[in-house]
């Protein structure tokens, strides 16, 4: 007789492997067959399960040969933000801001080459020992990173950020402490101004959710080019929206697309605002060149610890692309170009706050910040320094 759940789940997914034909069966009566095997199995062995039980099980099955098997209940949980598997048996989950291992197991080595496979063919990539690092997405748009040995020490790492299902707002930044509602309505003039705005801030800080929020500000009408390594910006109610995805290279080192490759072609589209998911390296100097090339409204994101790392970011990034251009065109060219830094970080239990919002501006050879507000600890909100933009275009606030 059986003992477990998992030696009937093991037996059910033995019957229904050895079943002719199994590939042509669509999900739909691939889980019928499943359920029905699971509820013979059931009975023969007098477990007496009753059929929400039974369902349940046939479920994991199915997962197990079509889906992502242990993962899939993982996925599925809309608390968790991320998914982290070291090895089969050492998988690790974000919730609710809280780390934590949970008590699953991958079956097998070979389970786990299998959902690696699933992945990256969905997303058209390729995985492999001349390709050990690759980055796709799932279909419900959650960004996955694999690392295959001997890249990573003994097994290979998936890591699976997932992003909410429900669109956030800027009023439910506003609602959970991100920011105020004082400098939501500033940075909100500023987008309609068609300041040059960069956010920057650590990893899951909240930068590209911000970004979403903020873009809620571009008028309807305008003409939006978004750029992405992977599609993770969801920009709503916008009727014209264009969206450009980089690509790697394939099996012949061939075709790749680059970000960089992409902003310069984004200006032959019209654009009114381009918006570039984020820049982290040679692309950063093609930004800066299309937001001082009359492009202005651009947005983007960066990795930085702060508003001043960020400056210090962006010109190793364009020394990088290019280091004949002199130090003080590079200080000028960041200056001419970005208007805004808006910093993010993330605190103690998880709190996710904007901690400065500085006006970027060129003075006496240097890269100066104006910062217009900054975060008290105390208070645990965002303050407004007191000072004033100093471009030309920060009179105009008045009007709005």
């Amino acid at each position: 007789m059986l003992t477990s759940h998992e030696d009937l789940m093991k037996m059910a997914k033995e019957l229904v492997l050895k079943q002719d034909k199994l590939a042509l069966l669509s999900d739909k009566q691939l889980l019928v067959l499943i359920n029905r095997k699971m509820h013979n199995l059931s009975n023969d062995r007098g477990l007496n399960l009753d059929l929400d039980k039974i369902y349940y099980l046939s479920q994991q099955v199915f997962y197990q040969i079509r889906g992502f098997g242990v993962l899939e209940n993982l996925l599925k949980d809309d608390q968790i933000s991320e998914v982290m598997i070291n090895d089969i048996d050492n998988i690790f989950i974000e919730k609710k801001g809280q780390l934590k291992r949970v008590n699953l197991k991958i079956e097998s080595q070979d389970e786990y080459t299998r959902i690696i496979q699933k992945i990256v063919s969905q997303s058209g990539r390729e995985i492999n020992l001349s390709n050990p690092i690759v980055d796709a997405k799932l279909e419900d748009g959650s960004r996955v990173n694999i690392v295959l040995p001997p890249i990573s020490k003994n097994q290979p790492v998936m890591t699976i950020r997932k992003f909410p299902k429900k669109h956030i707002d800027m009023d439910f930044l506003i609602a959970t402490g991100t920011i105020t509602k004082e400098a939501a309505l500033f940075l909100e003039n500023l987008v309609k101004l068609k300041f040059g705005i960069l956010i920057g801030g650590g990893t899951s800080s909240g930068k590209t959710t911000f970004l979403n929020a903020l873009s809620e500000y571009i008028g309807r009408e305008e003409r939006i080019v978004t750029i992405e390594d992977s599609r993770e910006l969801q920009l709503i109610n916008k009727e014209n929206l264009i969206s450009l995805q980089s690509r790697n290279a394939n099996t012949a080192n061939k075709g790749r697309i680059e970000i960089s490759d992409l902003i310069k072609n984004a200006l032959r589209m019209r654009p009114d605002r381009i918006i570039v998911g984020e820049v982290r390296s040679s692309e950063a100097i093609d930004m800066l060149t299309a937001l001082n090339t009359g492009h202005e409204g651009g947005l983007t994101t960066a990795h930085a610890n702060s508003c001043l790392d960020m400056i210090s970011r962006l010109e190793t990034m364009v020394l990088r692309a290019d280091a004949n251009i002199p130090l003080e065109v590079v200080k000028r060219m960041i200056g001419s170009s970005l208007d805004i830094l808006v910093h993010l970080s993330r605190l103690e239990k998880a709190k996710r706050r904007v901690l400065e919002i500085s006006e970027v501006y060129f003075d006496d050879s240097q890269v100066s910040l104006n910062p217009i507000y900054t975060f008290d600890y105390k208070k645990d909100k965002l303050v407004a320094t007191g000072n004033k933009l100093r471009h030309e275009k920060g009179k105009l606030l008045d009007e709005y």
